[in-house]
């Protein structure tokens, strides 16, 4: 019988080595086949503006918890090993690292569904605020249509 997962969320204003933290999960577990990584970046241009940096903010301890929530959940979906999800607040600028999910297990498929499902997830329910800094000024990113899209296609598929 194998170990339970692990899921480990880290909300933190200091960068991330997303090398490191893959490879710790890749080398936690003999018995793992597959380790699926994303890296989310800050974009120097955002609906046809150029952004010089973001600011994210949260709430602490809710943001954490909504976080574990989302990882549990795929934990009944999908059969994986491990879970991490780091994200940074604070302000950021063009090519800083945003986020990083990290999924391992046996098999590339469970793996790159959970990470896929983690992300959509988080976009759309992690209480996360984000100010853009631009030419004209400060602007809030307002929530994507796209991104509900995405997330809206997983309650079609039933968990494990």
């Amino acid at each position: 019988m194998s170990a339970p997962a692990s899921l480990t969320v880290r909300v933190q204003l200091e960068d991330f080595d997303a090398g490191a933290e893959i490879n710790r999960l890749r080398l936690s577990r003999s018995d793992t086949g597959a380790v699926v990584a994303f890296v989310g970046q800050v974009r120097d241009l955002n609906d046809g503006d150029q952004v010089s940096a973001m600011t994210l903010e949260h709430y602490p301890g809710m943001t954490e918890k909504s976080l574990e929530q989302i990882l549990q959940q795929a934990q009944q979906r999908w059969d994986f090993f491990d879970a991490l999800v780091v994200h940074r607040i604070g302000r950021l600028q063009a090519s800083d690292q945003i986020v990083l999910v990290v999924v391992s297990g046996a098999h590339r498929g469970e793996a790159f569904s959970a990470c896929e499902f983690i992300m959509d997830y988080l976009k759309t329910e992690a209480p996360f605020w984000k100010k853009e800094e631009t030419a004209t000024g400060e602007r809030w990113v307002e929530a994507k249509a796209s991104d509900n899209e995405s997330k809206q296609r997983w309650s079609n598929n039933a968990p494990k």
